[in-house]
């Protein structure tokens, strides 16, 4: 199976699925929702919210095909452009770092990894952009036949994430990124110690007459 993970743009939101598509948990309010979802514009208000986010932070989405489907996304973005996240009795998000907001896998995808992949994918992206580290509101109490726009605990944490705030039903979670500096760092140190335990000698060998 090939996998192939692009970013979020105006012209790919079609590739979401529905639920994805028409969520607003995050990009509004909880009354603005409300009002989005009584008169039936919610698709709209995503396309706006990604619209803008992408023209004054960048990147805030990502998509994932299998086979040339798509199987599953994930945003993510600053926690001012998330106004939900102020609702969270565990909140503020910590402000140096991005809130990764709705993930979903489509169910007859799951199981395979991709939601790990599309994790990753979002750190290196983060990475190398400077950022240090990821946050999510994390669901601790899920319900297996309801469909949420609030990742996981439990897979949040299987991934890598530690919990920094934490709370019955809507714990914070974190994941450290490793900057571009110190991963060399780190390389760079391995190397030294690889070195140092080579002795190279410069004796002129000796051979015994057969």
């Amino acid at each position: 199976m090939s996998r192939r993970v692009v970013g979020v743009t105006l012209d790919n939101l079609e590739h979401l699925s529905k639920h994805s598509r028409t969520c607003v948990f995050w990009e509004l309010a909880p009354h603005l929702k409300e009002q989005a979802e009584e008169f039936g514009d919610t698709e709209f208000e995503k396309e706006a919210w990604v619209s803008s986010v992408l023209l004054e932070w960048g990147s805030c989405g990502r998509i994932i095909y299998c086979d040339g489907i798509p199987a599953g996304s994930v945003f993510y973005a600053p926690p001012a452009a998330v106004p939900r996240s102020l609702a969270f009795p565990t909140s503020p998000a910590s402000p140096d770092a991005v809130l990764m907001t709705g993930l979903e896998v489509l169910p007859e995808f799951r199981g395979g990894g991709l939601g790990r992949v599309l994790v990753q994918t979002v750190a290196k992206d983060l990475t190398r952009r400077g950022v240090k580290a990821i946050e999510a509101f994390g669901d601790a109490q899920p319900i297996d036949d309801e469909r949420t726009c609030v990742t996981p605990a439990d897979f949040l944490t299987s991934v890598g994430f530690k919990t920094v705030r934490p709370h019955a039903r809507w714990p914070r979670l974190r994941l450290e990124l490793r900057s571009a500096s110190s991963w060399k760092e780190d390389v760079e140190a391995a190397l030294e110690r690889l070195l140092s335990s080579v002795t190279v000698s410069t004796a002129e060998p000796s051979f015994r007459p057969v």
